[in-house]
């Protein structure tokens, strides 16, 4: 299994409704340098199965590279989901993911 795979075996558990950050995503994998690696696994994954947007930024800012499709769409399906997005931003303390 490659590093993607491992991480998007992670994003997969995070439910609907709640969100996570691309460090606490390397930290909970026991890698906390790999906030950049998890970021690249969100920008290049294909797979429909997992919830790239529910992967934000440290400070709770929409990615900045969502994949081809950009911040809207990730907006939209936070929203979807019932998650609050207030300039371009999702409140972690609210929305964040405790696993």
């Amino acid at each position: 299994m490659n590093a993607y795979q491992i991480v998007y075996d992670l994003v997969r558990r995070i439910p609907a409704g709640k969100v996570s950050s691309y460090g606490r995503i390397a930290r909970l994998l026991g890698q906390p340098r790999w906030a950049r690696v998890v970021g690249y696994a969100m920008r290049s994954c294909s797979d429909p199965g997992v919830p790239c947007h529910r992967v934000l930024q440290w400070d709770g800012s929409l990615a900045a590279c969502f994949g081809e499709s950009g911040p809207e769409l990730q907006q939209a399906l936070l929203e979807a989901e019932g998650v609050a997005v207030v300039d371009g931003r999702v409140d972690l303390a609210r929305y964040g993911w405790q696993a």
